[in-house]
């Protein structure tokens, strides 16, 4: 997507949620974080790239001892929608091994990824896996897994910022927005 499509893309976009509603959910999430976990030492981790904005408003606001990491695993490569074979592209490097874990990511869509990740983090030998995104999406189906703790809610549509893109673009907004994926002939 070039400079015009993408500018044209957010004009065209509603918004969902503005910076500073995202920015009290973040807070809300570090708080329930922080009652859950502050007396332990977890290993953090962050899942890319869409989780990245995520995690680093949220970090500095977990002021408790924890160990940080990530891993790489996603189901959509450049497409906009999950296709069925989940690709691991890197991490976790730290031994998970007996420790209590949260993993942090963007979206909790249709659940498929999150699962995944999560049983691999089991298979790992974390004795505790803990999830958080900073977006749902209600979808109206059933999800194999649930967040055990979730910033905001989105409607069924293509969201993004804050992490998550849109072909590519906008994972750096500070807010989120609905748009119209565009097509390959338009």
């Amino acid at each position: 997507m070039n400079r015009e499509e993408a500018l044209t893309l957010l004009k065209n976009a509603d918004l969902i949620h503005s910076a500073e509603t995202v920015q009290a959910a973040v807070a809300n999430v570090a708080a329930r974080i922080k009652a859950e976990l502050a007396e332990e030492n977890p290993i953090v981790l962050c899942v890319m790239s869409g989780a990245v904005p995520f995690m680093g408003h949220l970090l500095t606001q977990l002021d408790f001892p924890l160990d940080f990491d990530y891993l790489h695993a996603s189901r959509y490569g450049d497409n906009v929608s999950g296709h069925n074979k989940l690709t691991w592209r890197s991490g976790p490097w730290i031994g998970l091994q007996g420790r209590t874990v949260l993993v942090v990511d963007d979206i909790l869509d249709e659940g498929v990824t999150l699962q995944a990740i999560c049983e691999r983090i089991r298979q790992m030998g974390a004795a505790r896996v803990l999830t958080a995104v900073f977006a749902e999406k209600i979808t109206g189906r059933a999800k194999p897994v649930q967040a055990d703790f979730v910033g905001l809610t989105v409607p069924d549509r293509f969201v993004f910022g804050f992490g998550m893109d849109i072909c590519g673009a906008w994972r750096n907004l500070p807010a989120i927005y609905a748009g119209k994926v565009p097509t390959p002939d338009a």
